[in-house]
């Protein structure tokens, strides 16, 4: 049988970038190469897509210095990279199928997918709809709104709003929220441009750091409990849940310097729960992953409150990490899906759209 040709894109044009790059280094290393051809093409930040023929630059950095592009085309009847090389020739190379292991804006938030669908290439992962609403936090909690699934109380401003000063952001929040807050951007991930408010003093410059990383940004009250993450699977049944995990993080909260740079930081893939807790998460994640629109595999994230054990939605990840020590595959190889059964599973998902 012939191999099936996955081409993975990786890097990208957000404040994610790096971790993109790690996190392909671990799906290309579990990837079958007696099933599949790999063509690896990395994104730089100022968004020059470009061939990288050798997958050990994805641990340096040096992939970026490569003289060939590959630009996928939008054409529906080519379905192939349009590859040119150092010394100015042209080639294109078909593709079977695509693998975005892109976090953050440009990768996860619908507009690469929406290249995939232009292309009619099948790919990995939610689609242009689900990974929009589910990379705008504020989207996303009024999709869930509807559950009856516990939610933390929020604010949030445009960044017009930002202009009209500290006063009025002030305000704004006491209103309707207490001490200590955190502040978010809408559209932001791994926890870039998160800050913890504990005093009204720090308020107005934590919302101008979020507005930096977003388009708007969120207010949400501080929920004082453990931090949950379960990962679901598109299957022929139907979506499955993982078991839960826990994240037991080496600061104040699980900012982006606790999840990849502090080896304090620990994740549980078998935390114990109060009775029927983790079935309740379980049973959350799946009916919040049908009611985005998922598709393929995202992470649920949650709370489970300390005191009234109350499971509290946090947002959806439609393209989590795939580091050494994420949470996603971590979740599903305890569960008896290894790297290379669920990338193969992921693989075919992404035929069954």
């Amino acid at each position: 049988m012939a191999k099936m040709t996955v081409a993975v894109f990786f890097g990208g044009m957000s404040s994610e970038h790096d971790i993109s790059c790690l996190s392909a280094a671990t799906v290309m290393g579990g990837l079958d190469r007696r099933k599949y051809d790999v063509i690896p093409v990395g994104i730089t930040r100022s968004g020059r897509w470009l061939l990288v023929r050798d997958e050990s630059s994805l641990r340096d950095g040096s992939w970026r210095l490569s003289l060939e592009t590959a630009v996928l085309l939008p054409d529906a009847e080519e379905k192939s990279l349009l590859i040119t090389a150092a010394d100015g020739t042209v080639r294109k190379v078909r593709v079977d199928v695509a693998f975005p292991v892109l976090h953050g804006r440009f990768g996860e938030d619908g507009t690469i997918q929406g290249l995939f669908e232009l292309a009619k290439i099948p790919y990995v992962g939610c689609g242009v709809a689900a990974s929009a609403v589910c990379m705008d936090k504020l989207y996303a909690k009024a999709l869930v709104d509807g559950l009856g699934i516990a939610q933390a109380r929020h604010v949030d401003f445009t960044l017009k709003e930002l202009k009209e000063g500290e006063v009025h952001a002030r305000e704004k929040v006491e209103a309707a929220l207490n001490y200590p807050v955190f502040v978010k951007p809408t559209d932001g991930g791994s926890s870039q441009g998160v800050s913890r408010v504990d005093r009204r003093e720090d308020l107005f410059e934590a919302l101008l750091e979020a507005a930096s990383e977003g388009t708007r940004v969120m207010v949400e009250e501080a929920i004082v409990g453990r931090e949950v993450e379960c990962a679901v699977l598109s299957t022929i049944e139907g979506p499955k849940a993982s078991g839960v995990g826990e994240i037991r993080a080496a600061a104040e909260f699980y900012d982006f310097d606790a999840k990849y740079s502090n080896p304090d930081s620990e994740t549980d893939t078998h935390p114990v729960f109060p009775e029927g807790k983790e079935e309740e998460i379980r049973r959350d994640a799946v009916k919040i992953f049908e009611t985005v629109g998922g598709y393929g595999l995202a992470r649920v994230d949650f709370f489970l409150e300390n005191g009234t054990n109350r499971v509290v939605f946090n947002e959806v990840n439609t393209l989590p990490g795939f580091t050494s020590i994420s949470m996603y595959p971590m979740l599903w190889k305890e569960a008896g899906l290894p790297l290379p059964l669920l990338l193969d599973k992921l693989i075919e998902a992404a035929f069954s759209r």
